[in-house]
C-alpha cells in the first residue's frame, strides 16, 4: 500500500483520525518504516526487465499455413492433462507437484486459444508440500463439470501431506474460489470422476492389487467406487477392480493409470495410460454396457503411442500418453495428452507437455488421429476456430518472446514458486521485483526464495537485471536453472573476505561445486544471462552499458533432463535469492 501524504487535517475528525491510527499501530505493532515496504532493505535484491526468447527449429522449419495451430498448446512442464467443457467454455488442468500455486488452470472457447486463468490450488489450506521432493505433491488432476448440480470438480492426490485422493469444487472457474480440500476414504493414485446421465457419480482410480495378488514389479490395476455427490465421498463397499494389470495381463503390462470414463451411445468407455509415463507409455481403451464392468479391450490398442517408431527420426515426439477426451459443440472430439521433446542427446529439458490431437470416434473405438504416426508439430483446428495464440491476449506457443519489466503491475500466473506462497518473498516495488531471501538453500525440501519460469524450448535465452549487494558470504542471489532441489545450476553474486563475487555452481545429485568464479569490481547493478541450444548451457554477465562476458565456457545441460536427475517435472529458469549459501569460496 502506497502511503497518501496529509496537506491539512481540519477539525475534530482529523485529530480523531490521527487518534485512531495512532492506536491501529499500537494494537498491531506497525513501524513507521512498513509503509515503505516497496524499496529493498541491505541484502534484497532487485530483479527488472526479464527477458525469455523462445527459438526452436523446427517452429522455423514448419510455419504455420490457414487452419493450423502447433501442438505442443502448452510449452514446457505442463503435464497430465485432463478437459472439460460447459457449454463453449473449455478448462483444463495441469499436474503441479510441489509448484505454488498448484494446478494451473486454463480456458478456451475453441480448443485453440487457451489463456490461462488462475490456479485452482492458491491457498495454503490447499496445499501443503512445504517439506515434499520435488516430484511429490500434486498428481495428475481431473477436471469435471457435473451438469445436474452445475459444478465444477477438480479430483486428484496430493503425495507426502498426509492428504492423500482430494476433490475441490467451484461453481465457476473463471472466478475460482475452489474449496479446500475434501479428503476421500480410498488409496492409489490418479482418481477421476464420471457423472452418468442419470445422476450417478463413480469415481475411477489407480491402485496396487489386492494384498498378496501382485505378480510382477509394475502389475496395478484400476478400480471403481461409487460417489455420493451430496456427501462428497466415495460410497463403502462398491469397490470393484475393473482392469487387472492392463490390456493383456499375460504380456506382464506395467502401470495402468490415469483412467477416464466417458458414455457414447449408451455405452461406457474406460481410457487409460499403460506403459509408465517414459519411452514406452501408451493409452489404451475398454468398453462395458455398465460402468461398473466388465470392460473388455479393444482389439485395436494402443489408439496412441509413439514407443514403436524409429528412434532416430527426425525432431521425434516421445512418451506419448495420458490422456483424456472432450467432444465440442458441433460432435468432434479431440484428445489432450502428455508426450517429450527430446533434444539432440535425447534428453528432456522441456519436461513432459500438453499435446492435442482430433479423435475420430465414427466407429465403435475412439483412435487418435495421427497418435501411432510420428506426431507432427501442427494440426488442422475445429470448426470455425481462428488462431490467435501469439497475438499477446492468449498462453503463446511455437517460438516466442516473454517480457516481464516487473513494474508492478502484479505477477504474470506464469511465475511459481516451490512449496510455498510467492508473497511470502515477494514484493513489487517502484524499481522491480524485490526477492527476500530465506534462510534456506535451493538444496533443501523447504519453501525456497525463487521465483520460477518453466523452459518451454530447447534453445532459449533468458536476460534479467539484478540490483544486489551480500551482505556476506551467506548471502546470494542470480538466475537458476533447475530440474529439482538435487540437480540445478546456480549463477549468482556473492562475498568473499570483501571482495564480490560472480560464481556459477552446478549441483548433482546434492552436492554443489564451482565450475567457475569471477571477481567482480563492484557490487549493484548486473545483467545475467543464460542461452541453451540443446544440451549446451551457456552463462553469462555484463554491466548495464557493456557487452555481455561467458564464464565457465559451455556446460551441460545433462542434470536438467529427467532422464538424469528422475523425477517428473521439467526444467525451470529461476530468480533466486538466500541468506544460507552454502557454498563457499577460497580466497
Amino acid at each position: 500500500m502506497k502511503q497518501k501524504k496529509t496537506t491539512k487535517i481540519a477539525g475534530d475528525i482529523g485529530i480523531w483520525s490521527l487518534m485512531a491510527c495512532a492506536l491501529f499501530v499500537s494494537c498491531h505493532g506497525l513501524k513507521s518504516n512498513d509503509a515503505d515496504s516497496t524499496r529493498p532493505a541491505e541484502g534484497q535484491p532487485v530483479f527488472s526487465n526479464f527477458e525469455y526468447s523462445g527459438n526452436d527449429k523446427i517452429y522455423d522449419e514448419n510455419p504455420l499455413t490457414g487452419g493450423e495451430f502447433y501442438s505442443p498448446i502448452l510449452q514446457g512442464c505442463y503435464p497430465d492433462p485432463s478437459i472439460t467443457r460447459k457449454g463453449d467454455d473449455y478448462y483444463l488442468v495441469n499436474s503441479s507437484f510441489v509448484m505454488f500455486p498448484g494446478v494451473p488452470i486454463f480456458h478456451s472457447k475453441d480448443l485453440v486459444n487457451w489463456k490461462q486463468i488462475g490456479h485452482v490450488l492458491d491457498r495454503e489450506s490447499q496445499l501443503k508440500v512445504g517439506t515434499a521432493g520435488i516430484s511429490e505433491g500434486i498428481y495428475a488432476p481431473d477436471i469435471m463439470y457435473n451438469p445436474y448440480n452445475d459444478t465444477f470438480y477438480m479430483i486428484t492426490t496430493q503425495i507426502a501431506s498426509g492428504i492423500g485422493n482430494m476433490v475441490v469444487k467451484t461453481k465457476d472457474p473463471q472466478k475460482g474460489n475452489w474449496t479446500d480440500p475434501i479428503k476421500l476414504n480410498f488409496g492409489g493414485i490418479d482418481p477421476a470422476l464420471f457423472f452418468d446421465d442419470d445422476g450417478k457419480a463413480y469415481v475411477v482410480h489407480n491402485d496396487a492389487p489386492d494384498e498378496g495378488k501382485e505378480l510382477y514389479q509394475g502389475h496395478r490395476v484400476i478400480k471403481i467406487w461409487e460417489y455420493d455427490v451430496e456427501k462428497d465421498q466415495i460410497i463403502a463397499g462398491t469397490s470393484k477392480i475393473i482392469v487387472d494389470g492392463g490390456v493383456d495381463i499375460t504380456k506382464k503390462p506395467i502401470w495402468i493409470e490415469a483412467p477416464h470414463v466417458y458414455k457414447k451411445n449408451g455405452k461406457y468407455y474406460l481410457m487409460c495410460a499403460e506403459g509408465g509415463t517414459g519411452g514406452n507409455h501408451s493409452e489404451v481403451v475398454f468398453s462395458s454396457t455398465n460402468p461398473m464392468g466388465p470392460y473388455v479391450p479393444a482389439k485395436t490398442n494402443p489408439i496412441l503411442s509413439q514407443r514403436h517408431l524409429d528412434k532416430s527420426r527426425p525432431n521425434p515426439v516421445e512418451w506419448a500418453g495420458h490422456a483424456d477426451l472432450v467432444q465440442t459443440p458441433e460432435g468432434e472430439w479431440y484428445g489432450v495428452f502428455l508426450a517429450v521433446r527430446p533434444n539432440e542427446k535425447k534428453r528432456v529439458n522441456t519436461g513432459r507437455e500438453t499435446f492435442i490431437l482430433p479423435v475420430d470416434w465414427s466407429d465403435e473405438w475412439p483412435v487418435f488421429e495421427g497418435g501411432m504416426e510420428p506426431l507432427k508439430p501442427s494440426i488442422h483446428m475445429p470448426k470455425g476456430a481462428k488462431n490467435e495464440m501469439n497475438t499477446g491476449a492468449y498462453f503463446e506457443n511455437g517460438n516466442f518472446t516473454f517480457i516481464d519489466k516487473f513494474e508492478g503491475k502484479g505477477l504474470d500466473l506464469r511465475w511459481i514458486a516451490l512449496r510455498g506462497p510467492r508473497d511470502k518473498f515477494v514484493v513489487e516495488g517502484k524499481a522491480g521485483l524485490i526477492i527476500k531471501p530465506f534462510e534456506v538453500s535451493i538444496r533443501e525440501q523447504k519453501p525456497i526464495s525463487a521465483l520460477f519460469y518453466r523452459q518451454q524450448h530447447m534453445v532459449f535465452t533468458t536476460e534479467v537485471e539484478m540490483n544486489y549487494t551480500p551482505r556476506s558470504e551467506s548471502d546470494l542471489a542470480g538466475i537458476t536453472c533447475l530440474q529439482s532441489e538435487a540437480f540445478n545450476y546456480v549463477f549468482g553474486v556473492t562475498k568473499s573476505g570483501n571482495d564480490y563475487y560472480l560464481v556459477l555452481e552446478r549441483t548433482e545429485k546434492g552436492s554443489a561445486q564451482v565450475v567457475a568464479k569471477e571477481k567482480l569490481t563492484e557490487s549493484g547493478k548486473i545483467r545475467l544471462r543464460v542461452h541453451a541450444e540443446g544440451d549446451n548451457y551457456q552463462f553469462s554477465y555484463a554491466s548495464i552499458d557493456s557487452d555481455y562476458k561467458n564464464i565457465g565456457g559451455t556446460v551441460s545441460g545433462d542434470i536438467l533432463s529427467t532422464d538424469i536427475a528422475g523425477g517428473f517435472t521439467g526444467s525451470m529458469i529461476g530468480l533466486y535469492s538466500t541468506s544460507a549459501n552454502d557454498v563457499k569460496l577460497l580466497h
